[in-house]
């Protein structure tokens, strides 16, 4: 208890005004945490089964993946409002906005491809053929590279996003889940969950650098599930969603050993960093809520309930008076 207090009081003192938000898989819902307060605001409607979400440049715009919709809906931040959707194929899961702002990279779980839509013209610009169930996807810093990861062909697929054609095929461990670049650019991240690892690519070479493994003690090791994977503001620890483990895995991105595993709430998803990187949300699927880590103290500050199955997360900061 004294730890948590000791935790609470720091982030009072470093908290960065902003939002986070959070899609609900089962209610069909987005849920607002305020970052200064840790406590849900507002409750907004979406499409069916929402699952990836993200914002724009300026925060102006939210995409929520729609999966049983088959869109991605883009709504008003500001009011709720679902503005319009853009087309997708089958069963939208997680997409990433190139750093152009424009252009979104879908995996279709259910079309075995990479759609590529342009969200001025809202018009798909690129159908790419994939592996079986695409799930993660990334672009790289300088937007040269999109990558997919093919959940049953245990396969990261390597994008040139200029000619829309795949340059290089990586092999993973089973079920590869989420994929996230270092800010340089110069490494590739992949978790696979039901191969219990993470693979470090090389992005240049799209070569194999390391493999981490997890282990908790009294936590069988079937339950390791590594999905979602976040990079500290500074870069210098990637944070690890275990999910049936229940945990987050504390990664030095230098020497990758884990140096540290936090208790969340069950089934844990996917996160996002409030504004400085001084606190952590992430989404825990079976529980039904958010677990508010301190980074910096490495404990849990909070339990925030949301709604059912909470997915994916986003941070907004909010516009200046």
């Amino acid at each position: 208890m004294i730890r948590i207090a000791a935790a609470f009081f720091m982030y009072f003192s470093a908290a960065t005004a902003g939002e986070v938000w959070v899609t609900n898989e089962k209610d069909n819902t987005v849920s607002v945490i305020s970052t200064d307060t840790l406590d849900i605001v507002r409750t907004y409607p979406t499409g069916e089964r929402p699952r990836g979400i993200s914002f724009s440049k300026d925060f102006s715009r939210l995409y929520i993946s729609a999966s049983d919709r088959n869109v991605v809906q883009v709504m008003d931040p500001l009011t709720g409002e679902v503005l319009h959707e853009l087309p997708s194929g089958k069963d939208p899961g997680q997409f990433v906005l190139h750093p152009d702002d424009q252009h979104l990279y879908i995996a279709n779980e259910d079309d075995a491809t990479t759609t590529v839509v342009d969200t001025v013209t809202r018009e798909i610009i690129a159908r790419i053929s994939v592996g079986i169930e695409p799930e993660g996807m990334a672009v790289s810093p300088d937007g040269k590279i999109a990558v997919t990861t093919s959940e049953n062909t245990n396969i990261v697929h390597w994008i040139d996003t200029t000619t829309g054609e795949i340059f290089a095929n990586s092999l993973v461990d089973n079920r590869p889940r989420h994929a996230r670049f270092s800010s340089d650019g110069s490494e590739l991240w992949v978790s696979s969950e039901i191969g219990g690892t993470v693979t470090i690519f090389d992005a240049a070479s799209q070569t194999e650098k390391a493999k981490i493994s997890f282990e908790i003690p009294a936590v069988h090791s079937d339950l390791m599930m590594p999905v979602g994977l976040e990079f500290a503001r500074d870069d210098t620890h990637v944070f690890v969603a275990l999910s049936r483990a229940n945990h987050i895995a504390v990664v030095n991105a230098e020497s990758y050993l884990v140096e540290d595993y936090i208790l969340v709430g069950r089934r844990v998803w996917h996160m996002a960093f409030n504004g400085d990187g001084s606190l952590l949300f992430t989404t825990n699927g079976v529980s039904g809520d958010v677990t508010v880590i301190d980074v910096r103290a490495r404990v849990a500050l909070k339990s925030i309930k949301v709604g059912r199955y909470p997915w994916g997360a986003a941070w907004r900061a909010l516009p200046e008076d």
